[in-house]
């Protein structure tokens, strides 16, 4: 498994040591805001070990993320195959940080990170990145690394029940694109 690391950022495979600010994370209701229902400690857990066999099966996925000047644990970003039953496939970039680590830029440079190791070192043509269209954070940093989105693409999220997380947004950068 690559690591790969930015001036700010390492990102890692997963350690034990990460398993407790994850479960925080994954328990605050902030962090969770777009994401849907809490997690258990199980369930979140439960996450890293998929996260992990994932990565090893396919050589990409989701990587831990830490401050490298004090080995702090602030999340995670990544790559990650589109669910089946979604209305398009491919390879779909994402992040999430723990609220300590919002508006420091770290998921920009994390998600630049991962773009560039998704089309130098993975060789995929076009990443895609989805969100609910009310989660304008995250949509800034899409745009931030590149991204673009055609309202067309916009679903709603056949996983999700009726309510404000179904509306979701497509963002795609392809490799000839990418600044």
């Amino acid at each position: 498994m690559a690591e790969l690391r930015t001036d700010r950022l390492t990102l890692r495979r997963w350690r034990d040591s990460d398993l407790e600010p994850w479960a925080a994370m994954n328990a605050d209701p902030e962090v969770r805001e777009h994401l849907g229902a809490l997690l258990t400690r199980e369930q979140s857990d439960g996450s890293v070990t998929r996260f992990q066999a994932e990565f090893d099966q396919r050589g990409y996925g989701w990587w831990a993320v830490e401050v490298r000047a004090t080995g702090e644990f602030i999340g995670f970003a990544g790559l990650d195959q589109v669910d089946d039953g979604m209305p398009f496939t491919g390879v779909e970039i994402g992040w999430r940080l723990a609220r300590s680590a919002w508006g420091q830029g770290y998921a920009t440079e994390a998600a630049l990170s991962v773009l560039s190791h998704g089309f130098d070192t993975l060789d995929f043509p076009e990443i895609l990145a989805v969100t609910t269209a009310t989660n304008l954070r995250s949509q800034a940093v899409m745009r931030r690394i590149g991204m673009t989105r055609d309202p067309a693409d916009d679903f709603d999220d056949p996983t999700v029940p009726e309510g404000p997380l179904r509306p979701n947004v497509l963002y795609r950068i392809t490799r000839s694109a990418r600044i």
